[in-house]
């Protein structure tokens, strides 16, 4: 029998400071993964109102379930949210993604790309990004993988390469809602 895994995701600020939490995440099981997701090793998450702690205690419950892709060795990852209208697509520019003992943690970075359902792009959070690079102290290093991330992030947007397949996105979500039946 196929099984999901539980896992927490914590994402980070780049001093190390804990910036938020997704308490109830579930890894989908490499082989239920889209071939071209194996092929580039990524890993797959879902959560459906899920609870979210943010740095200063507040907690939330998200509003729609979301398919959450992590590319290996990638500066970014994909958040695909299933909203009433269509996927909309929240991409966080973040260090690649760690995986241990049930827990997957990265820096975020701030700047953020948004496709809406419409398929219209929007870059946010710009100025959030620029402010922290002055009061973290972004190494060199830092900013060019920040810039490369945008870039291969832009690249598959635009070309609409995985994993930015509507279809795929609502196939994951089915599936895992069928496991929980």
């Amino acid at each position: 029998m196929i099984t999901y895994r539980r896992t927490l995701v914590k994402s980070f600020k780049h001093d190390g400071h804990l910036h938020r939490m997704w308490m109830e995440n579930w890894i989908v099981p490499k082989q239920m993964c889209h071939q071209l997701h194996q092929q580039e090793d990524m890993l797959v998450l879902i959560n459906c109102h899920t609870p979210i702690q943010e740095a200063n205690g507040k907690q939330w419950i998200s509003k729609v379930p979301a398919v959450t892709f992590f590319v290996p060795n990638q500066w970014f990852n994909i958040v695909a949210l299933i909203e009433e209208q269509g996927i909309r697509y929240y991409c966080n520019i973040a260090s690649p993604a760690y995986q241990t003992d049930g827990v997957i943690t990265y820096i975020d970075y701030d700047l953020d790309v948004i496709r809406h359902s419409d398929g219209h792009i929007a870059i946010v959070d710009r100025e959030e990004y620029d402010m922290n690079r002055l009061v973290y102290h972004y190494p060199d290093v830092v900013e060019r993988r920040v810039a490369q991330g945008m870039e291969a992030l832009m690249g598959r947007m635009r070309k609409g390469d995985t994993p930015f397949q509507d279809d795929a996105v609502q196939w994951y979500y089915n599936q895992w809602m069928k496991a929980q039946s």
